[in-house]
């Protein structure tokens, strides 16, 4: 039986923007689709919100400290399927990132994330932590952690995603409270690493590193995704062009019009008032979030709620920099309105998460 205490303290601040910036993902999936087999996506990512809303219910209403009790059950399953990806994944546009079941294809790197909040979370709870904050010892098993299932993230290759799992780590690190001279240390020897990194990257992701600092180097090329997608936001104006009139993503001259790139399907139709409507609606989900975080009735719940806000945050703000090209394109979707099963069910997920921690902060 689902305690009456839960039902009248149902966070519908978390369910409401969830579910209104998911409807406005799939209008716009739509109309990003429709000279493209609109039916095939719409109707498809309309099954995965479904799914996903009894998903985000499901976390809601199963007592989150269960997540610490299975926190390694939950790392140690996610880290399972990223290396059964890696062996027996399927390739496709030179990345293996899918897992097929025989009925389902699913990326196993976008449940990693919420697993390693959830990892995060267990240790941040478990470990005492000085009044000076965290010391570089402290930080080796949180490091492992996350390094294993970075390292295979980034095997794949998913540099986006193997990129947002160290922001979501930085950040819990730094809400743990980390020693000034630790921190400093840590950076000392990171920066100079940097150029290092360079002879790792392929050549398509040095390509677009290089496209970023000048799109028109190749116009047709690498640069292309960053002109068409500035051309698509510029052209909407204050208001738009109107739902299903945006040229550059009617003509498909946009690429990955209906995943990486929906916010400027979205710019383009719905114009700078749209726009500005779906960036408030992120910015006080987020905030929610982190007031979640703030009033949660214990530090696991403080933990949980931070990293999923966070990974809120850091989707939201790489996605768009990287769209109106003040980031590099890395292939980072946007939560809850890019196409994408996987990812729909791990940001619903997050979600119940949120919920979750929000409800139980009135019961002792």
């Amino acid at each position: 039986m689902i305690d009456r205490r839960l039902l009248l303290h149902f966070d519908w601040v978390v369910f409401f923007l969830t579910i209104v910036l998911s409807v406005i993902g799939i209008i716009n999936i739509y109309s990003a689709t429709l000279t493209d087999g609109a039916a095939a996506f719409y109707t498809k990512q309309l099954v995965w919100l479904f799914i996903g809303i009894a998903c985000m219910l499901i976390i809601t209403f199963i007592n989150y400290i269960h997540l610490e009790g299975f926190a390694y059950h939950i790392y140690g399953a996610s880290v399972f399927l990223l290396v059964a990806t890696i062996l027996f994944g399927r390739t496709s546009a030179g990345a293996t990132r899918w897992l097929n079941t025989g009925f389902v294809s699913f990326q196993p790197s976008e449940f990693a994330k919420i697993a390693i909040i959830i990892i995060l979370a267990k240790y941040f709870n478990t470990v005492k932590i000085p009044a000076k904050g965290l010391s570089l010892k402290d930080l080796i098993l949180p490091s492992i952690l996350v390094f294993v299932p970075f390292i295979l993230i980034a095997r794949q290759p998913d540099m986006g995603t193997a990129i947002l799992i160290f922001f979501i780590f930085a950040s819990m690190v730094v809400f743990a409270k980390v020693r000034w001279k630790t921190l400093l240390g840590i950076t000392a020897v990171s920066l100079p690493s940097i150029p290092l990194g360079w002879h790792f990257l392929k050549d398509y992701q040095k390509a677009r590193l290089m496209s970023f600092l000048d799109p028109t180097m190749d116009p047709l090329g690498t640069g292309y995704h960053i002109l068409q997608s500035k051309i698509a936001i510029g052209s909407g104006g204050v208001m738009g062009n109107g739902f299903t009139h945006g040229t550059q993503g009617q003509l498909r001259f946009l690429p990955e019009h209906h995943t990486d790139f929906i916010f400027s399907v979205l710019a383009e139709e719905w114009g700078f008032a749209g726009s500005f409507i779906v960036l408030t609606l992120y910015f006080i989900l987020i905030l929610w979030g982190l007031h979640i975080a703030q009033n949660a009735k214990d530090r696991l719940g403080t933990f949980l709620a931070f990293g999923v806000s966070f990974m809120f945050l850091w989707h939201t703000v790489i996605n768009i920099g990287m769209v109106t090209g003040m980031l590099p394109v890395v292939g980072v979707p946007l939560p809850f309105m890019s196409y994408g099963g996987s990812f729909l069910l791990t940001t619903m997920i997050g979600a119940g998460i949120l919920a979750n921690v929000s409800m139980r902060r009135f019961i002792f």
